[in-house]
């Protein structure tokens, strides 16, 4: 079986949902790659063989992100910083001490507006629900944050790449599939590069701030 015959065999319902769960988990604070799935759903959709529609992706995503942020809100707000020990065991190249003295910066001084920016950056998008609840910000002011955030990055991503794919599409004619798997190898440069500059304000943040560290590492 080869590519073509194997992505036509997907079916749209199965694409819809697994955007959708492994957005949710992510905003949940487990580190999955939530937008590398979001691109390759929306590069699905901008196939014109395929019968999935970049709206429900771009629905599933936001869906998968406002919920999984309110629940992430939830356990933060009840199990408190607990939750950061138990990630910091369990993830501990993502919810080091380091990341959790910046990420709690942010969230303490831009309060909203770190729930709604921090949908796009990697880092802060798996802190944004837990953080929000261990650090008590209301939930009326966190969930239109939360939501705007959400609908925001998944219509933005999926129908920025959506349009981008249907251009690779009549570029590349044959080779469409080709021109797809160009973009997504480009959106997981973009993610690294993205990365790296967040890893950077970390270290700058941790040597800056060498106490907040402690203060997380003396938690457990």
């Amino acid at each position: 079986m080869n590519i073509d015959h194997l992505l036509l065999s997907i079916p749209p319902l199965l694409v819809y949902v697994v955007v959708g769960l492994v957005v949710g988990v992510e905003s949940l604070g487990i580190p999955l790659p939530g937008e590398v799935t979001l691109v390759a759903a929306a590069l699905l959709s901008a196939h014109h063989e395929l019968a999935v529609s970049p709206l429900w992706v771009a629905v599933a995503g936001a869906a998968g992100a406002i919920i999984g942020d309110s629940i992430g809100y939830e356990i933060g707000h009840h199990y408190g910083r607990r939750l950061l020990v138990w990630l910091r065991r369990r993830f501990p190249k993502h919810f080091g001490a380091k990341q959790i003295a910046f990420a709690e910066t942010v969230f303490s001084k831009h309060g909203i507006w770190a729930v709604f920016f921090g949908r796009f950056v990697a880092l802060l998008r798996i802190f944004a629900g837990p953080l929000s609840g261990i650090l008590r910000l209301p939930y009326h002011r966190f969930l239109p944050a939360n939501a705007a955030g959400g609908i925001l990055w998944a219509f933005g991503t999926t129908f920025g790449v959506y349009l981008l794919g249907k251009v690779a599409e009549q570029w590349l004619k044959t080779f469409a599939w080709a021109g797809l798997g160009v973009f997504v190898v480009a959106a997981v440069l973009a993610s690294t590069v993205m990365g790296r500059r967040m890893h950077r304000a970390v270290e700058e943040h941790a040597a800056a701030h060498p106490e907040r560290v402690a203060a997380v590492e003396a938690q457990g």
